[in-house]
């Protein structure tokens, strides 16, 4: 099993070192289920993207900000369903998420939301 406090202090170390300001590592690949840690530095942005047929954030450290429906910010500790309209993912600390999303399913298989 991951060690999730490790893992968020060794990509945030990561995404301060990085010229980008962000790390990512794909922790759990099984079927349609992917989970992934990002790290974003204050002000650095995953841009603008296509939703998944599922997908949730919990933070784990930080605060960031989802554009899409009513752009909440989301703070380390909370969980929280992602829109199925595009969005992106803003940063306003250091921050790090674990990313849950469902990828892959036949149109019959998507919840009722994201058809």
């Amino acid at each position: 099993m991951p060690d999730l406090d490790a893992l968020a202090t060794s990509h945030l170390e990561a995404a301060r070192a990085s010229e980008h300001g962000r790390s990512a590592e794909l922790l759990v690949h099984d079927g349609p289920l992917r989970q992934s840690i990002l790290a974003l530095v204050s002000g650095a942005e995953l841009a603008e993207h296509n939703s998944p047929h599922a997908a949730s954030l919990q933070v784990l450290v930080g605060t960031v900000r989802v554009t899409g429906e009513d752009e909440p910010e989301i703070s380390a500790g909370e969980l929280h369903k992602l829109t199925h309209e595009r969005h992106a993912v803003t940063a306003l600390a250091d921050s790090v998420f674990l990313l849950t999303t469902v990828t892959g399913l036949e149109e019959s298989q998507k919840s009722p939301e994201a058809r």
